[in-house]
């Protein structure tokens, strides 16, 4: 891997299994650099997974995979849950190959530090981000990556790009994924639409968006007004309208697949979110019962697992195995 503003040749990552706590991150402009393609095994092409542990105001989780390469997005929930989670989906929680963090709110790292305490894998997040947990988690030290907003490293099987998100954080980002010609974009907590977040989200295959409230029920609901203020301001969190034009943008640009995702318990609902984006997706001409798969990532749970096939269309599994769509 070259460092492009150097020109200095690096080794790059290892290509499968865990990366230990001392690797180097050489990053290079997203821009200018492609991820490889073509890791193929005896069973065929490697595919991209993505499954949500958790997506919600009271926790968020993800696990995205693509053969012996397995990277934990967020840690916002409990150590148990998550390694329960993992250990549900077939994925050994000591074989982690890295835990990336969008940013350092409770609701995305509270279950950080138990779980690096029983697992070796290194954390990366942006270096605003990094500086807040090595201050908060002395237990990071050593551990902790910084990644500039707007640069990707090749992790494993995973290529991951990280993008500035407005947000009353530290230095807030989104995360975009690539592995074998596909591309997943997670795109949560975020006050407005940027053109760094428009982007990242077009050309992805499948996208996870942010839909967390109604603006008026926040408006007349109980919240007090600072609340309100924050939720509503351009560091808080999209609406259901504006992660509707978020998902159309993607969808016209060729996602296949979008899951709905940090819903707030008190101001939206499942069915209220998933109603407002196919309104607008119906608007351009698309059919979100045909076209697309729209789905809402489970507030609790553990979502479908959704495998991007190669024509860039996604199969969401059970964890049972059961095919969902």
């Amino acid at each position: 891997m070259y460092d492009l503003q150097s020109g200095v040749r690096h080794e790059e990552f290892p290509k499968a299994g865990r990366l230990p706590p001392s690797w180097l991150l050489i990053f290079c402009r997203a821009r200018d650099v492609c991820p490889g393609a073509g890791y193929e095994t005896r069973e065929g092409v490697l595919l991209l997974t993505v499954t949500t542990l958790a997506s919600g105001s009271s926790g968020n989780a993800a696990l995205v995979s693509c053969g012996r390469t397995h990277i934990l997005l967020d840690a916002g929930i409990s150590a148990r849950r998550i390694t329960t989670a993992l250990k549900a989906l077939g994925v050994p929680p000591q074989e982690l190959s890295a835990i990336v963090i969008t940013h350092e709110h409770h609701d995305h790292v509270s279950g950080l530090g138990v779980l690096c305490k029983q697992i070796p894998a290194a954390v990366a997040a942006s270096p605003a981000t990094c500086r807040y947990l090595a201050d908060k988690l002395p237990q990071l030290q050593g551990r902790l990556r910084g990644q500039e907003p707007g640069t990707g490293v090749q992790m494993g099987e995973i290529w991951v790009e990280s993008f500035a998100t407005p947000h009353d954080a530290a230095g807030s980002v989104g995360y975009s994924f690539s592995a074998e010609g596909r591309r997943l974009v997670l795109c949560t907590d975020l006050g407005y639409v940027t053109p760094e977040v428009k982007r990242a989200a077009e050309g992805c295959d499948l996208l996870i968006c942010e839909t967390n409230h109604d603006e008026d029920w926040v408006r007349t609901g109980p919240y007090p007004y600072y609340l309100k203020q924050r939720v509503l301001g351009d560091r808080g969190h999209l609406s259901n309208e504006a992660g509707a034009e978020l998902a159309a943008l993607a969808v016209e640009s060729g996602a296949r697949t979008v899951i709905l995702a940090h819903l707030s318990s008190e101001n939206n609902t499942p069915a209220h979110a998933r109603a407002a984006v196919c309104r607008r997706l119906s608007a351009m001409g698309c059919d979100p019962e045909r076209d697309i798969c729209l789905a809402v990532a489970p507030r609790k749970e553990t979502g479908p697992v959704y495998r991007l096939e190669e024509d860039g269309a996604a199969v969401a599994f059970a964890l049972r195995g059961a095919a969902l769509c």
